[in-house]
């Protein structure tokens, strides 16, 4: 299964609260799994690469085997293509955490796209920030097995002998029912009282 995936990233004071976010959808648009969530301090860029690895880690969950990753930040995009070197050590173990992921997939692509192009997770990862707390609603539960992963045939089930059919004695004719005495009471002065539960 190809999806598509639009992430992102942001840090307020850079370092600061911040948060990451993605949203997955197939190729036709139907959505997946979206999620926010919230960094109580982080970078930028960290940001960004917790978007890729979250974001990753969810495709797993789906079942994805080909992503098409869309980000607005070129730098996430270069340094994961390896064109852009990585100095900081935080990042370096986070880029490798991501390529552990992704080498479950059959193939990803990740390309740079203008921000105006990447509104929703942007959107996302402001609302988290402004939350304090994580949002969104994350992959359900896996739709089709992941990479890999080896499905058991079904085992077929032995078929139940029928029941026998016991022959019933026969049952002496009903007697017809007495007809009851029929009570006479005086009629009561006044309305009568409704009974509120009735019928429950």
């Amino acid at each position: 299964m190809k999806v598509k995936i639009n992430i992102d990233g942001g840090s307020r004071g850079n370092p600061g609260p911040g948060a990451s976010a993605y949203v997955i959808k197939t190729p036709e648009g139907k959505l997946l799994a979206q999620e926010g969530h919230f960094l109580a301090h982080c970078t930028n860029n960290h940001a960004e690469f917790t978007a890729l690895k979250r974001a990753a880690q969810a495709c797993l969950a789906l079942g994805a085997t080909e992503l098409d990753i869309r980000s607005d930040s070129l730098l996430l995009v270069k340094q994961y293509l390896g064109e852009y070197k990585i100095k900081n050590q935080n990042l370096k173990d986070l880029i490798g955490q991501i390529r552990q992921i992704t080498e479950n997939f059959k193939a990803v692509h990740i390309q740079h796209v203008p921000r105006e192009q990447n509104k929703e997770a942007d959107a996302l990862a402001n609302k988290a920030m402004d939350a304090k707390h994580d949002v969104g609603c994350p992959p359900a539960t896996q739709t089709q097995p992941a990479p890999g992963a080896s499905v058991p045939a079904p085992q077929p089930q032995p078929a139940s002998p029928a029941p026998e059919v016991q022959p019933q004695p026969a049952q002496p004719a009903p007697q017809a029912a007495k007809p009851a005495a029929k009570k006479t009471s005086k009629p009561k002065k006044g309305p009568q009282q409704l009974n509120l539960f009735d019928g429950f």
